[in-house]
């Protein structure tokens, strides 16, 4: 049975777009995720399909229907998984460089979601469609660390409203290029896609999202620096765009800094999560130890202080 959720237009929200409104207030929906439902007259609004440049008034009422799982194109794979916590709403699980989250263009298997799929069979929420069962939010291939994975479809809204309420704790490290002369702050700047190469992301304020992040430094070395980071907001590779834009990219990342033969890809790793257990109410945090290409670039750091 397809889940229908009802959103009321408030005042403040009159005029605005209802695919970028129904975005906003659905954090598990993107904007082409919405147009695709309207094509598809799931969005009512009033009980009447409307366009996607739809603009809403206040009193309107918005219905939306989200359909049953398409069958799933993405197969089990009998893949190791390094789970911290499981129970019958959710697992916290521990990923490794490398591995990338779920299947997309030119990474068919080995993914993530092959391996929860052998590991939990049916049991994964279908919000986000066949290719990203029980993903409710995701790390890049090259960031290591902590992610949370909903079995069920109400584990999984309960958890992306505390993602878009930023109450959902996600704290990261990294190792960063150059010297901070603040060793702590935030970083306030919207993030969009970039205008010439589309799988990038930038600061900018064209079609951008606010997002923020704030940063603290545990040790400096000379031209590098162990960082710890905190998001507020979770956007698109976030972390490696706003370190960058403050001219300290993460380092060994080859998209919004520059490779290193150290290390594959960035030193970044989700350190710490915590959220509110959907049935149980309980704030529970996880932790994740850093991981052996992490210390062992720390050791070098650490060596290179004392020649």
């Amino acid at each position: 049975m397809n889940d229908i959720i009802t959103l009321s237009v408030a005042d403040s929200d009159k005029g605005a777009r209802i695919d970028k409104f129904i975005s906003e207030n659905i954090a598990e929906l993107t904007r082409s995720a919405v147009q695709g439902l309207m094509e598809k007259e799931n969005i009512l609004v009033g009980g009447k399909p409307v366009s996607k440049n739809y603009k809403l008034r206040a009193g309107d009422s918005v219905e939306v229907e989200i359909p049953e799982p398409e069958p799933m194109d993405a197969l089990p794979e009998d893949i190791p998984l390094d789970i911290v916590y499981e129970d019958s709403d959710l697992l916290v699980v521990n990923k490794p460089k490398g591995m990338v989250v779920h299947p997309a263009h030119g990474n068919h298997n080995g993914t993530l979601v092959n391996a929860l799929l052998h590991h939990c069979g049916d049991s994964l929420s279908g919000i986000n469609g066949v290719i990203r069962p029980g993903i409710v939010h995701r790390i890049d291939k090259n960031t290591s660390g902590l992610l949370i994975v909903a079995k069920n479809d109400t584990a999984h809204l309960h958890l992306a409203e505390q993602i878009k309420a930023h109450s959902f704790t996600r704290e990261y490290e990294a190792v960063a290029s150059g010297y901070f002369k603040e060793t702590e702050g935030t970083i306030d700047a919207p993030i969009g896609r970039h205008k010439t190469d589309r799988k990038k992301m930038c600061v900018t304020n064209e079609n951008s999202r606010n997002a923020v992040t704030h940063y603290s430094v545990i040790k400096q070395y000379g031209g590098y620096a162990h960082v710890r980071l905190r998001l507020e907001t979770g956007r698109t590779h976030q972390i490696r765009v706003h370190l960058a834009y403050i001219g300290h990219p993460v380092f060994g990342d080859d998209v919004y800094g520059k490779a290193h033969k150290e290390i594959e890809g960035q030193c970044l790793h989700a350190r710490k999560i915590g959220f509110i257990h959907p049935s149980t109410g309980e704030y529970m945090e996880f932790t994740s130890e850093l991981p052996d290409y992490f210390v062992s670039i720390l050791n070098k750091l650490e060596r290179m202080q004392h020649i």
